[in-house]
């Protein structure tokens, strides 16, 4: 076998060089590539991850206003039921006291006032000489 000449080791070298940074420049342009992927699928996670925060807050929103909403209805219904017993009420005793002064020919007087939390009565009954006092104060149940 013959020994390569000097020019041919030189060409050889070369060659390598050549190839080598060939290697060397495919492979950089194969990172930017992947690096160019990897920043594009990290912005896609990051909005799917918004969304995803976003959908929750907004559910978790919506949860919250059923429950005041629900609480509220609630409330007005107790606050109703409360009312209507007491007009119920009102009317028990006019109708008790109507037919009393009628009957005993006196007579009754009552007003009442209605604050924010509570219900203020006072009746007065007069029969004949004698007087009944009746004074009540019945509390709402609002939260305050």
């Amino acid at each position: 076998m013959k020994e390569p000449s000097d020019s041919t080791l030189a060409a050889t070298k070369i060659q390598a060089w050549w190839r080598g940074t060939l290697v060397r420049r495919m492979l950089l342009h194969a990172a930017l590539r992947v690096w160019i992927i990897q920043c594009w699928w990290r912005k896609i996670l990051a909005k799917l991850l918004e969304r995803r925060r976003r959908t929750m807050l907004e559910l978790n929103t919506w949860q919250i206003w059923a429950c005041v909403k629900l609480q509220a209805c609630v409330r007005m219904w107790l606050i109703r039921l409360r009312y209507c017993r007491v007009l119920n009420a009102v009317w028990v005793i006019q109708i008790c006291c109507r037919w009393h002064s009628c009957h005993t020919l006196g007579f009754f007087r009552g007003n009442y006032e209605i604050t924010e939390n509570e219900l203020k009565l006072q009746i007065d009954i007069f029969l004949g000489s004698q007087i009944c006092r009746i004074t009540d104060s019945i509390p709402f149940p609002i939260k305050n």
